[in-house]
């Protein structure tokens, strides 16, 4: 089996309810569980930023899914590679908000200190994801 990393940004729609975010979260992890798929999850009031890691078909189930869901909109892949290990291994799905994904973070993944994913590298993207994993809690996973 073929380990791969997808890391996409989409902007959020009028559809998204930001009282539903846990819910969603679970979900997503039970989901990304029985496709045995992990990953992380960034968001703020405007944008998601998410890495998803596991076999090639799962991932891309899980992807075609999110293009076809109405609460994301302006979805753009930012990195798409077959890896050797995950690093999100200990996730279901993680998530990262708004708190932690601070303007310091911003500055330092991107050309702005504002939360703008859309406008970062695959590369800038990973390391970001993968920094702020280090010190978030973890729901859903």
């Amino acid at each position: 089996m073929v380990l791969v990393r997808l890391i996409y940004a989409s902007a959020v729609t009028d559809a998204f309810d930001c009282e539903g975010l846990k819910q969603i979260i679970d979900r997503a992890a039970a989901n990304n569980a029985e496709l045995g798929v992990t990953g992380v999850l960034g968001f703020s009031q405007s944008y998601f930023l998410q890495c998803l890691e596991g076999s090639r078909s799962s991932v891309n189930t899980i992807y075609r899914n999110i293009l076809s869901d109405n609460r994301h909109q302006n979805i753009q892949i930012l990195s798409y590679e077959e890896i050797d290990e995950r690093e999100f291994s200990s996730w279901g799905m993680a998530y990262i908000g708004e708190v932690q994904i601070n303007r310091h973070i911003n500055l330092k993944y991107s050309d702005s200190s504002e939360f703008t994913p859309h406008q970062m590298s695959g590369l800038s993207a990973h390391r970001m994801l993968k920094e702020l994993a280090q010190s978030i809690p973890v729901l859903g996973g």
